[in-house]
């Protein structure tokens, strides 16, 4: 009996951090989907310029508008990679978390 009660508060415990996790991995996508809109923004406005300047440190030095699209499509690609891995990850602990909750009620019923 003492083994199922220290089984289940293990359980929990891991669930918990698992709802931590997801919590972070959440935030993390959220950010990057910030820098996406972000990204896509500077994109449309770039659009319309004919001259370009790019933020350097504390300074805003003059870019070609090429290289500056090019630079932008660039980081939207690694910032979409970076969503797709964490959405990967957020699945995989979501199905992780439900698998160990249905344990978790099992064995609350079973006591």
């Amino acid at each position: 009996m003492k083994d199922q009660q220290e089984d289940t508060k293990q359980n929990i415990a891991l669930l918990q951090n698992i709802e931590q996790s997801l919590q972070t991995i959440v935030l993390q996508k959220q950010n990057f989907q910030t820098q996406l809109i972000e990204i896509d923004s500077a994109l449309n406005e770039l659009k319309d310029k004919k001259t370009a300047y790019k933020i350097v440190g504390n300074i805003m030095i003059s870019a070609k508008k090429e290289d500056l699209q090019k630079e932008l499509e660039e980081k939207k690609e690694k910032v979409n990679l970076r969503i797709q891995n964490l959405e990967k990850q957020e699945t995989n602990l979501k199905s992780k978390a439900e698998q160990m909750q249905k344990e978790v009620m099992e064995k609350l019923k079973k006591k």
